[in-house]
């Protein structure tokens, strides 16, 4: 793929990106990324009230969009209410003009075995996980299809089907594979139209909500990756031609190094390069359970 080798050179300037999970960590940081190319941003998130453990609000993230340079509209909105979706993007569409980009960031994480699982917490992981992205893509999609360049996203792993990473955490592991699922199936489903959809996971732990919640933040911090190399790599991979990018499972690193930035050294929290450790679904040893 022949690509500008400075992502700079190309712009989201006047697109329209809908970001779900927006309030904080991965989302809030891509949402401030496309926002400083001069996009406007429909920034999606179950609740406008502060978290005690963790920082970070939806009007908080509307008002750094807003300072960055773009436009932003904060809709309390969560996705594993279909008719609340549908709303929502409608209201993104209307406001303003149209729908260019979906970023399904929102997600849950509950890493406890499957005789500590309770089933209304195995249901919220395929909720969160799969029902709410379907949700939004299936509302998004009249307003794709009119882009001239659009593009799905979701943060999800690439399947790896060693059965270490069922037998860790069978619950989270198949909420998860089934959203990369729908990456493989909506590639091929909208291909003609076409709108790109690709999965992106981080190659590293990176200090997202979800991770800070389970497994404190001084912890994460030191063995992590600032959400920012997410952010970079969303901006990097949407501004590429939908019709020669879809149905890929990309990391944040790969992204970025087929864009030539080979010094990662600035996205890093932990001390040293050799404490950052391999994510989810790509270290050869899955992480404690919790």
């Amino acid at each position: 793929m022949a690509l500008a080798r400075n992502p700079a050179a190309r712009t989201l300037k006047d697109r329209v990106v809908v970001v779900t999970g927006a309030s904080r960590g991965i989302g809030r940081d891509i949402a401030v990324r496309v926002a400083s190319d001069g996009a406007s941003v429909a920034l999606l998130a179950k609740t406008q009230t502060p978290n005690p453990k963790i920082a970070g609000t939806l009007a908080e993230t509307a008002d750094a969009v807003r300072a960055a340079g773009g436009r932003a509209l904060p809709l309390v909105c969560d996705v594993r209410d279909a008719a609340g979706v549908q709303q929502a993007v409608t209201a993104a569409a209307e406001e303003f003009g149209g729908i260019d980009i979906v970023i399904n960031n929102a997600g849950a994480l509950d890493l406890r075995r499957t005789p500590q699982l309770p089933a209304k917490n195995f249901a919220r992981l395929l909720e969160i996980n799969v029902q709410g992205p379907f949700a939004v893509v299936q509302a998004a999609y009249p307003h794709l299809r009119r882009s001239t360049n659009a593009h799905i996203v979701n943060v999800s792993p690439p399947l790896n089907l060693d059965p270490a990473w069922l037998g860790a955490h069978a619950g989270h592991t198949v909420g998860k594979y089934a959203e990369s699922l729908l990456t493989l199936g909506w590639a091929a489903e909208f291909a003609s139209v076409p709108i790109a959809v690709n999965s992106l996971w981080p190659a590293t732990t990176v200090a997202s909500t979800g991770m800070m919640v389970a497994m404190g933040e001084d912890t994460v911090r030191a063995q992590a990756r600032s959400p920012r190399i997410m952010a970079d790599a969303v901006h990097a991979l949407v501004t590429r031609p939908a019709e020669d990018c879809s149905g890929h499972f990309y990391t944040d690193e790969q992204v970025l190094r087929d864009e030539g930035i080979d010094d990662l050294a600035q996205y890093r929290l932990a001390a040293r390069e050799e404490d950052l450790t391999g994510n989810f679904y790509l270290a050869s040893t899955p992480l404690p359970t919790v």
